[in-house]
């Protein structure tokens, strides 16, 4: 299941995060998705959840 960062709000720029798969994609264009180490992903998020 993706999911949509909580922070882009009604834009439509949007980042979409996939744990199972430890891929991102760009919610304006689903059908490119980016896979990432999984260890990349969790430094990620720990980076993001640290900001103001």
């Amino acid at each position: 299941m993706w999911r949509r960062s909580s922070r882009s709000g009604d834009t439509g720029n949007c980042v979409e995060l996939r744990h199972d798969l430890a891929a991102v994609r760009d919610s304006k264009r689903p059908q490119v998705v980016l896979p990432v180490p999984a260890g990349a992903t969790r430094k990620l998020l720990t980076f993001l959840r640290e900001r103001p």
